[in-house]
């Protein structure tokens, strides 16, 4: 089965730290999502199957489509693929954009899991990143989703941000986990270039204190119940990302919108423009504009490693084909003898205390 995703750029504001393609040219959304509409119809034959499994919405901010712009979305996405195995429908929100009018909206299209991005309980924190709700709004919203019917609601946050303390971070995840969420996506701060926060990287917090917060992400989700499925994903029994989860097992998947990423689950990625009107004018005339690039066998192997020591499970060593094997298992020694890497019969993962670093133990065992 397939999976949709599903790019809406538009923003109020744009947050500090994000580099992702987003705008705030919002007379242009109509036009917009007649493209996607525009889209979905062009490239309906993309995908190896008609069967969809998931579908996302992401940006950017999805919530800043009307109720109607959704429903012209979801009207298209079921003229030409088959939903009856549709297993998750995520939408992305600010919580600012949440009520309960929208909600009931929702909840007339196949969305049935919403994931917000709170980023911070805290009001300073939140001023810094530039995010354009506060705490009490953020709390409010939860509490609206469950009311409103949905009970599958995930939010994001932010640690590591710029002169964070511990305690500031524990009264985060204290807050987040006193709420009927069923899971969680926790990320340490990436000072991109081109960004606001940039700026501030000075004020990175240190490696030592980094690690530290994570431990304490890791020990707080694991006293609630929650169990980390991926370094950056918690989740209650049940309720892990299930689309999210297709990325990291190489499934395939078709990305609509502009700058959407795609991927055929074996060797080829394309990617559209990452410019609204380049992108508006490329539909419209029937030219859609894109890049493509065709991965080498060492490609895939490297791209392996990576998204699947980022999981619980890790490496399938039954994916791991001809030299590959051998390869993996002769690079894996040094960390298989020190403890950060577990070798089982079927898989190869990283011990939870090393997923932190698990960025240089993937290193090591690419080619």
């Amino acid at each position: 089965m397939g999976s949709l995703y599903i790019h809406i750029p538009f923003c109020q504001c744009r947050c500090a730290y994000c580099d992702f393609f987003s705008t705030t040219q919002h007379q242009l959304k109509d036009a917009y999502v007649q493209a996607v509409c525009a889209e979905l119809a062009m490239r309906k034959d993309q995908l190896p199957t008609p069967f969809i499994e998931t579908i996302y919405l992401g940006g950017g901010t999805p919530s800043t489509l009307s109720i109607a712009q959704l429903e012209q979305i979801f009207e298209q996405i079921a003229k030409h693929y088959n939903l009856s195995t549709l297993r998750e429908c995520t939408i992305e929100c600010n919580p600012d954009d949440i009520t309960p009018q929208y909600l009931s909206g929702i909840k007339q299209t196949p969305i049935n899991r919403i994931s917000m991005g709170v980023q911070s309980f805290n009001d300073a924190e939140l001023k810094l990143i530039n995010r354009r709700h506060n705490a009490t709004q953020a709390i409010k919203a939860v509490e609206l989703i469950t009311q409103g019917g949905i009970e599958n609601c995930t939010i994001d946050l932010i640690y590591g941000l710029p002169n964070q303390t511990m305690k500031t971070w524990q009264n985060n995840l204290q807050t987040a986990l006193s709420l009927p969420i069923k899971h969680l996506s926790a990320y340490h701060l990436t000072y991109e270039e081109g960004t606001a926060m940039y700026k501030l990287k000075d004020m990175a917090v240190s490696e030592e204190i980094s690690c530290l917060f994570f431990d304490t992400l890791l020990s707080t989700t694991t006293q609630k119940g929650m169990h980390a499925y991926e370094i950056s994903n918690f989740a209650y029994p049940g309720y892990q990302s299930q689309h999210n989860s297709r990325y990291w097992q190489q499934k395939p998947y078709l990305g609509i919108g502009a700058g959407a990423h795609s991927y055929n689950g074996f060797n080829k990625r394309s990617w559209n423009i990452a410019d609204l009107t380049q992108y508006l004018n490329g539909i419209n005339q029937n030219s859609r504009k894109f890049e493509v690039e065709y991965l080498t066998d060492n490609d895939v192997y490297n791209e392996l490693v990576m998204t699947s020591l980022r999981t619980k499970e890790g490496v399938a060593l039954s994916k791991l084909k001809g030299k590959y094997l051998p390869y993996f298992l002769k690079q894996a020694q040094k960390h298989l003898k020190n403890g950060t890497l577990i070798l089982t019969d079927t898989h190869c993962c990283c011990t939870p205390k090393s997923w932190f670093i698990s960025d240089g133990i993937i290193c090591d065992l690419m080619v």
